[in-house]
């Protein structure tokens, strides 16, 4: 299955670095597909891409889409769930890469909320690492899995408003001491105020962090 989405071209020239936007549970590729328009001046040369996601949710209407079925929102649902959706997202990346003669070492994942698990959880079993992963009011799935399930080491930015009340702010720590504990480069941030949601600083964040990586220059972690 290959998925279709909204996209932004380039501002200059043909792309030399993508943006891979997977949005959140009842969303569509509309939903984010405007964090491209937030970040196209810094990164003039990248194609921004918000796939929408394989499953309709039953009953939701108005295009609301799910990368896994939410129902008990327990750790093993989330673990069976992201196993189910990664290769749809893992074909959508080669296929990507292939139109584009990209490799993924300049490709970047952006995942909010349940978005955010896909990009993790792909993005970190993926034999060609890409460029970077940034994750949004998000969690990470089976971190008990990471001791045997890593692959790649891309650099890392999470994101998590102080008031989330759909996914709350623990899970960021959760994530992030995990994803450190495995060795990874981890920058978290916590929103003092925000919801569930990406916010102005947020978003200026994940602009730097894309520009940064996507040119192949680093960035310093700071704890979570």
């Amino acid at each position: 299955m290959i998925l279709n989405g909204p996209s932004l071209t380039p501002r200059e020239g043909a792309p030399t670095s993508a943006v891979v936007l997977l949005h959140g549970y009842g969303a569509n590729g509309d939903d984010l597909i405007d964090l491209g328009h937030a970040w196209r001046d810094m990164l003039p040369q990248t194609v921004f891409l918000a796939p929408d996601a394989p499953e309709e949710i039953p009953f939701a209407g108005l295009g609301g889409r799910q990368w896994f079925p939410l129902t008990v929102r327990d750790p093993e649902e989330f673990w069976q769930g992201v196993n189910h959706a990664a290769p749809v997202v893992a074909a959508y990346l080669d296929d990507l890469l292939q139109r584009y003669d990209l490799t993924m070492s300049h490709v970047a994942l952006v995942g909010f909320s349940q978005g955010c698990m896909m990009a993790l959880h792909v993005g970190l079993r993926r034999p060609d690492s890409p460029a970077a992963l940034i994750g949004f009011s998000g969690r990470l799935a089976g971190p008990e899995h990471l001791s045997t399930d890593l692959v790649s080491r891309p650099p890392i930015l999470l994101v998590h408003g102080e008031d989330d009340e759909v996914i709350p702010v623990e899970a960021i720590h959760v994530a992030g001491q995990a994803l450190k504990g495995a060795g990874l480069s981890v920058d978290c941030h916590v929103r003092p105020g925000l919801g569930h949601g990406i916010d102005t600083v947020g978003l200026g964040l994940a602009g730097r962090f894309l520009m940064n990586h996507l040119d192949v220059r680093q960035n310093s972690a700071t704890d979570c």
